[in-house]
């Protein structure tokens, strides 16, 4: 075991969604490290609520965020963009105190059911992820088209270059997670 700890994020609710497949291939590329796995079952953000107080389970998020050494983001592409739960979990921990965001080293991939893989998705992440000022990881970039065929019977990606940018993304994070 490591005593690096790796957040994975899936910005798709779904159990069998080929993002958490995704995050699965990258937490075992990560290599050892405690994984925690965030949950994005998050009431949607309405100033009302927060009004009478951040929920418990948008602040257990924000303390997950700001605990990790590094977060490994998945998100799918929903009409040309991330996805409204991914969205949602972004603004409800903006409202909560402390930068859990800052500085905080994150990789961005996808898996989508179309031929880019993702790509508009990963793109509108980053804008949203940019006022928050973590360490966004530039690449490589890893997108998985067609991903309802993209994994094999155990989970695992089948493309050897899509294995190879995931190795080095991940391996790239695990330098950029590492005390100084």
């Amino acid at each position: 075991m490591s005593d690096l700890t790796l957040l994975s994020i899936s910005g798709a609710l779904r159990a069998a969604s080929t993002n958490r497949l995704l995050l699965a291939e990258a937490r075992r590329l990560f290599g050892p490290a405690t994984h925690v796995e965030a949950n994005l079952r998050l009431p949607l953000y309405d100033g009302d609520i927060e009004a009478v107080g951040i929920p418990p389970e948008v602040q257990l998020l924000a303390d997950q965020i700001d605990a990790a050494d590094a977060v490994v983001i998945s998100t799918p592409e929903y009409n040309k963009a991330l996805s409204g739960v991914l969205k949602n979990a972004l603004d409800w921990v903006s409202r909560t105190k402390g930068s859990p965001w800052r500085d905080k080293p994150v990789a961005i991939v996808s898996a989508a059911a179309g031929r880019a893989g993702g790509e508009r998705s990963q793109f509108s992440l980053r804008l949203c992820l940019t006022p928050f000022r973590p360490l966004l990881l530039p690449g490589p970039e890893v997108f998985i088209a067609d991903s309802g065929n993209a994994f094999d019977a155990d989970g695992h990606l089948k493309d050897a270059r899509s294995i190879k940018g995931l190795q080095e993304l991940m391996n790239d994070l695990r330098r950029a997670a590492q005390p100084a």
